[in-house]
């Protein structure tokens, strides 16, 4: 019973016959063609015996039976012409791909050449070269795709030649399939046929004491109803590999896809919420412009009817700095003062200031400001004091010379 296991990547496969265990691995490179061949890629069978399989191998050195196992499955798979190795050619005579088969013996119970041609064939059935194309100015440039922008292009395999082994002893009434290590120690000849499904004997392989007629075609008849029956397990088991293989390719690319959905969605989410935040401050930055708009005219009216000498509500003040509260309207402090300098109104209080009659000139401003609004009469001395320019000096305190005629003509 053959048990085909596949390993993770693409080219790979493990057949298990019995206690032998064979592991087949296929890779691929650009090369050359040959000159009698310049349309085909070549195809090359490496086998590899281990002492960790068998004692009795040689690390490093290929010996007869390696030599042996190498030449039966590549006159198999060659002379079928089961690959076809004219889908190998990139350009021709330049460039043709070269497929390497790896035959990695793990361990040694016997019909190494059963278990080692299965292997081969699985992993040439589960093999995915690049796609190529040519390019560049001349149109001879080499453009390998990688998988993700292109699907890996698998082998072309028209048949599988399936090698079956038949041991002989001195009885020739005797004939063993599939014999194990023991069997092929003590067994007087063997031959290994190699078969398709279709019934065709791809080649044959024939060591030891001869057999006659009979026996060779009873052999032949066997190997083709084995070759059928193992077809179909091999089949069956690249075809569940190639499903699993699909299943595992769609749930990836739906995992890539519902990300970059809930990306998209996490995306729009965050444009409409910046969009509504630029849509606050936008209607945020119209108000204030607005209110300064409106703060501005009102302002501007303001200025105005100081410089008219009314207020906004078009009541009339007297000419000194008491008439009006500067903190009645937000009107600015300095821009008062410097209003009120530029019509000589500071000039006046200090002329009165100087003369000694505050309390009389106090009086007579008040009078007209009651008349005005009586609230403008609770204005304190301190409001006063910051009306005054600049500090008193020794020529305050001198009266002029007109107010001293005053006052002597007054006391005759």
């Amino acid at each position: 019973m053959y048990l085909v296991d596949f390993c993770r990547e693409d080219g790979s496969a493990e057949v298990q016959l019995g206690q032998t265990r064979v592991m087949g691995i296929v890779t691929a490179k650009f090369v050359q063609p040959y000159r009698d061949r310049p349309n085909e890629g070549t195809l090359a069978i490496y086998p590899e015996f281990s002492p960790m399989a068998d004692p009795s191998f040689e690390a490093g050195r290929s010996g007869e039976s390696a030599v042996e196992l190498g030449r039966i499955i590549d006159r198999g798979l060659r002379e079928s012409r089961a690959v076809d190795t004219e889908s190998l050619c990139i350009v021709a005579g330049k460039l043709v791909w070269a497929i390497r088969i790896d035959i990695l013996i793990l361990d040694n119970g016997g019909n190494l050449v059963d278990a080692a041609n299965i292997a081969a064939l699985a992993a040439l059935m589960t093999f995915r070269r690049p796609e190529c194309s040519l390019g560049g100015e001349d149109g001879q440039e080499v453009i390998i795709h990688p998988p993700e922008m292109r699907d890996p292009l698998p082998l072309i395999v028209h048949h599988l030649p399936i090698a079956i082994t038949f041991g002989f002893f001195i009885d020739e009434n005797v004939v063993v399939i599939d014999p194990i290590l023991n069997e092929e120690a003590v067994m007087a000849g063997r031959m290994i046929a190699t078969v398709n499904a279709n019934g065709d004997i791809c080649a044959i392989q024939k060591a030891g004491e001869g057999v006659s007629q009979r026996v060779i075609m009873q052999c032949l008849q066997l190997a083709m109803t084995k070759a059928a029956d193992i077809t179909k397990q091999i089949k069956a088991a690249v075809e569940a590999y190639n499903s699993e293989r699909a299943l595992q390719k769609i749930k990836r690319e739906t995992t890539c896809v519902g990300n970059n959905v809930k990306g998209d969605q996490n995306q729009t989410l965050d444009n409409k919420g910046i969009s509504e935040l630029v849509g606050k401050y936008m209607e945020r930055l119209k108000l204030i412009s607005v209110e300064s708009y409106a703060s501005q005219n009102i302002n501007a009216e303001e200025t105005k009817s100081l410089r008219r000498g009314t207020d906004s509500n078009c009541i009339k003040f007297n000419s000194t700095p008491l008439s009006w509260d500067p903190y009645s309207k937000c009107v600015d402090l300095e821009f008062l003062k410097a209003s009120v300098a530029s019509q000589g109104l500071s000039t006046a209080s200090e002329e009165k200031e100087a003369t000694g009659k505050e309390k009389g000139s106090e009086a007579e401003s008040a009078g007209p400001y009651e008349d005005v609004n009586s609230k403008w009469s609770a204005v304190d001395a301190s409001t006063t004091e910051m009306h005054v320019i600049g500090p008193k000096t020794l020529k305050d305190a001198v009266k002029p010379k007109n107010k001293r005629k005053k006052k002597a003509s007054s006391m005759i």
